[in-house]
């Protein structure tokens, strides 16, 4: 999966600048069948958007508690599954292929164009087509979906 990141700053003038125009090289795979390439990272409320750091480099995990994450992924026909559940809202955009995205008792597929706003629900991707589907998403820390008074917890 080759994605091209542009990221704008500004210089030591205050003059608006490409600070990153590259494909991404930050790519990796959590699971078989799934590459992902993070394209960037926030830490706290409001953004701070001066300095020249690579925040996606700072990504560790699936999200960033008190933050953002903005990244790519790709799974391929036959991805391993991962049934998880994160502590984030999701919001995510198929760019190409379709998938399943399963619930607990539901599947719903998804096509390119299609938009999700996945809030701390566990949830599985299931690619059963010959394709591999592209989808870009965005998660932002959120608190534990609660139950009965009790929190779920992310986990997988």
């Amino acid at each position: 999966m080759k994605i091209r990141r542009v990221v704008t700053s500004h210089d030591d003038r205050g003059k608006a600048i490409v600070a990153i125009d590259e494909v991404s090289r930050d790519v990796v795979s959590f699971r078989p069948g799934a590459t992902v390439a993070n394209i960037w990272s926030t830490a706290g409320f409001p953004v701070d958007n001066n300095g020249l750091s690579d925040t996606a480099k700072e990504i560790t995990g699936t999200t960033r508690a008190g933050g953002t994450v903005f990244r790519v992924i790709e799974f391929a026909p036959g991805v391993a599954p991962r049934n998880h559940r994160t502590d984030s809202v999701d919001y995510a955009v198929v760019l190409s292929g379709e998938i399943d995205m399963a619930l607990d008792d539901q599947v719903v597929t998804l096509r390119a164009g299609d938009v999700l706003v996945q809030r701390g629900t566990i949830h599985n991707w299931i690619n059963r087509s010959i394709a591999p589907c592209v989808i870009a998403f965005v998660l932002i820390d959120a608190k534990p979906v609660e139950h009965q008074g009790k929190p779920l917890a992310a986990h997988g």
